[in-house]
């Protein structure tokens, strides 16, 4: 047994502190270094440059040991702008290795393990043939030709939605699958449909709870462009589910009549903290500080974070599908989080949304950032 390549090897991937060479019995200490990765905090470094091979943030835990499971959702077949967001989980990954570990909030949470599972390559190879059939169906409504072969592009919406009810089933029984191993259960898409399944998951489950949702859009509209599961639509197919009690909406800046109207209709329901309204208050003194304690009046006891990266400042995230103008500064979505995590809440789930590489990482290192401050919020004691 060679016990110093075996040692260099094992450092090099996993970060491990050297031992000193001198130590008597080497080979002991390389047994003890690879049969506890429970002890984490002991033989990893947090200060060395993490590695290609490395896990999320660069983290050499495995799936039984991590407290936090993230469960990447390659899927956009209803984006109607710019498309990217498929490769979002890919991203955030390779971005995650540049994160530095020493959390400003939350400076122990790389102790706590975060693991990303595997999107199926069966599903992955289903959405890539049906993108074309999406893209199409968007083009005919664009050119106003969708009525000229109505058999035909039924059709095609029936095996995007058949793909769709697919990807949930999978996703639904993924979600439960961790939840019953007792990990905290965050999902990084794709597109704004992925959460649909979360949300399935808890009713089924039977939890009455709340959804603090960041986003530039509302996302209530009814099948949008034709797609029962746009990522349009996300909050309009989740308000179906009676224990969804409360939708807070954070950001928003762009949104339809009837979306507008269902806010209004619903109005005990549905609370949107418009992004035009939340600048002129502050403008006019009204601190951010003030402005959050009331969003999170509104939110019950058991609350849901859904984050599309789109609630952000669009320099923060050039790429995303549908980027607006305007948004929330990073520290101020930072902070909106860490007040609801401090007002003891408990949060159930969460999401992060429409991060879409460019042509080069800043997306996906805004994205990282992002989740890992999510990872953060979900977990403090």
């Amino acid at each position: 047994m060679d016990c110093g390549n075996l040692w260099n090897r094992f450092h090099k991937k996993h970060r491990l502190w050297k031992f000193e060479e001198n130590v008597e019995d080497k080979e002991l200490i390389h047994i003890f270094a690879l049969r506890n990765y429970k002890t984490m905090e002991n033989t990893f470094d947090p200060n060395a440059a993490a590695v290609a091979d490395s896990g999320i943030y660069g983290l050499p835990c495995t799936a039984e040991e991590a407290q936090i499971i993230i469960i990447p959702v390659e899927w956009e077949l209803t984006t109607s702008y710019n498309r990217g967001t498929v490769d979002g989980p890919a991203a955030v990954m390779e971005a995650s290795l540049q994160v530095d570990l020493c959390h400003h909030d939350y400076p122990d949470l790389w102790k706590k393990g975060i693991w990303m599972d595997e999107f199926p390559k069966e599903l992955r190879d289903l959405h890539d043939t049906l993108a074309p059939v999406s893209e199409e169906i968007i083009e005919a409504l664009y050119e106003g030709t969708i009525d000229e072969d109505p058999d035909k592009y039924n059709k095609m919406y029936a095996d995007i939605e058949q793909a769709t009810e697919k990807k949930n089933a999978w996703l639904r029984e993924r979600i439960a699958y961790w939840k019953r191993q007792g990990k905290i259960v965050g999902l990084l898409g794709g597109d704004h449909s992925c959460p649909l399944a979360y949300h399935q998951y808890l009713h089924e489950q039977g939890v009455e709870y709340g959804i603090l949702h960041a986003d530039a859009h509302c996302d209530l509209r009814d099948a949008f462009e034709g797609f029962k599961y746009s990522h349009a639509s996300i909050f309009f197919n989740t308000l179906k589910f009676d224990n969804v009690k409360k939708l807070v909406q954070v950001g928003i800046r762009d949104y339809c009549h009837q979306e507008k109207e269902l806010t209004l209709e619903h109005f005990d329901r549905i609370k949107v903290f418009y992004d035009r309204d939340n600048r002129r208050r502050m403008y006019e003194g009204t601190r951010w500080k003030d402005i959050v304690e009331e969003m999170i009046e509104e939110l019950p006891e058991k609350t849901y974070i859904s984050i599309d990266i789109d609630a952000l400042d669009p320099k923060l995230c050039p790429n995303t599908g549908t980027p607006v103008p305007g948004g929330m500064e990073y520290e101020e979505l930072m902070y909106l989080l860490n007040k609801i995590r401090e007002s003891g809440k408990e949060i159930i789930g969460f999401d992060l949304c429409e991060v879409s590489p460019g042509d080069n990482d800043w997306d996906g290192n805004v994205g990282a950032r992002v989740l890992f401050h999510l990872c953060g919020v979900v977990s403090a004691e």
